[in-house]
């Protein structure tokens, strides 16, 4: 009764050695934009799978028996293909979500549909800009060089930046909010611009701009099909549990 985890998050991997500690079968899958992932107790594979079919095959092939989708909230693709592939073979499917990020008292959000209307809020003079995107789609921006961007990534990039005017600092969260204030006081920040990924791992450079009266630009999550969902890694074990009869 093996369990596949599409992972890439601190959820995932949560999963992953809770699952290990109670001796239940599981493999965790990357889709291999980190060049150094932690290491995992569990089995570990690396790389797409071809789309909803080439994912369906693959779960055939290797018999598994369910699907956790623990990807980022903003791997949208990989998360249609596993509704997808959950539907070609009828394997369950449950995805541990991470709730959203809500704005509260003293935040200054433009909440903003998708990357291209985040862009879009850069229209105007120059300024100085913590672009907390990752590096996938940093190319949105390429009409927007009249600002200096703070890049935060895990690894240091292979090829130029599609910005010309750009600091890097490469760093692993979780983050705190002493350190993410420092950060943005030592560039001189005066803007954030966010992807809303939730959780707790990323969400200090918010209680900082909340704390320092810093805007931020918002992008909401891309839209995926409906799926059973979870909240914690407590209920996914529960529900392998009750899959199980037990």
């Amino acid at each position: 009764m093996t369990t596949l985890i599409l992972g890439g998050t601190t959820e995932a991997s949560r999963l992953a050695a809770a699952m290990a500690q109670r001796g239940m079968a599981a493999i965790l899958s990357y889709a291999g934009r980190v060049q150094s992932p932690r290491p995992q107790p569990v089995p570990v594979r690396v790389g797409g799978f071809g789309g909803a079919a080439g994912l369906a095959g693959w779960l055939r092939a290797n018999r598994i028996a369910r699907i956790v989708d623990a990807t980022h909230p903003f791997a949208a693709r990989i998360s249609r293909n596993a509704v997808a592939a959950s539907a070609l073979t009828g394997l369950p499917l449950l995805a541990l979500e991470r709730p959203a990020w809500q704005p509260g008292p003293g935040d200054d959000w433009t909440e903003v549909a998708d990357m291209a209307a985040a862009a879009r809020a850069l229209d105007g003079p120059p300024r100085r800009v913590f672009l907390s995107i990752g590096r996938q789609q940093l190319a949105d921006f390429r009409g927007q060089a009249q600002h200096h961007y703070l890049l935060r990534l895990v690894d240091r990039p292979d090829d130029p930046l599609p910005l010309p005017d750009a600091t890097v600092v490469i760093a692993r969260g979780p983050f705190d909010v002493a350190g993410d204030r420092a950060l943005l006081e030592g560039h001189r920040i005066d803007l954030i611009v966010a992807k809303n990924a939730g959780g707790g791992g990323a969400s200090a450079k918010l209680a900082a701009a909340r704390a320092m009266g810093i805007p931020v630009v918002m992008i909401a999550r891309p839209p995926v099909p409906d799926r059973p969902t979870a909240a914690t890694v407590e209920d996914v074990l529960a529900w392998c549990h009750a899959d199980l009869g037990v």
